[in-house]
């Protein structure tokens, strides 16, 4: 039998990067899947205009968890435009990939991340 996950989503679930809440986030969104029940909440620090700080927690599958501790990864330090721009292939690729009944994980992931930065945007603190 083949492998399910690759080592990149093994690593991000047994040792997820930037777990938690932002303590004063400008932005806090939580999304969820009803067809599967899991659920990612991403909360967000800005400075000079770019995602400073942040976090995550995830209820869910392996993949799910995996997704939100590698999306925090990849948008810390970018401005809301470079955030903006990640889409679901690129963390695919930079996840090493998701067996077909676990990509509705970056769709969560991604679905997130666009709560977030419409959150950013809606609330004036950043352009």
């Amino acid at each position: 039998m083949l492998a399910m996950y690759s080592a990149e989503v093994l690593d991000h679930f047994e040792h997820p990067r930037n777990p938690g809440d932002v303590a004063g986030a400008d932005a806090s969104v939580q999304v969820e899947n009803p067809a599967c029940g899991d659920v990612l909440k991403l909360s967000a620090r800005v400075g000079e205009g770019r995602l400073v700080e942040v976090r995550f927690r995830a209820k869910g599958c392996v993949p799910a968890i995996a997704c939100g501790s590698l999306l925090t990864e990849m948008v810390r330090g970018q401005t809301l435009a470079e955030a903006r721009a990640v889409s679901r292939d690129d963390l695919l690729k930079a996840i090493g990939g998701l067996p077909a009944a676990s990509g509705h994980a970056a769709h969560l992931a991604l679905d997130a991340l666009k709560a977030m930065l419409q959150e950013l945007q809606s609330t004036g603190k950043v352009k």
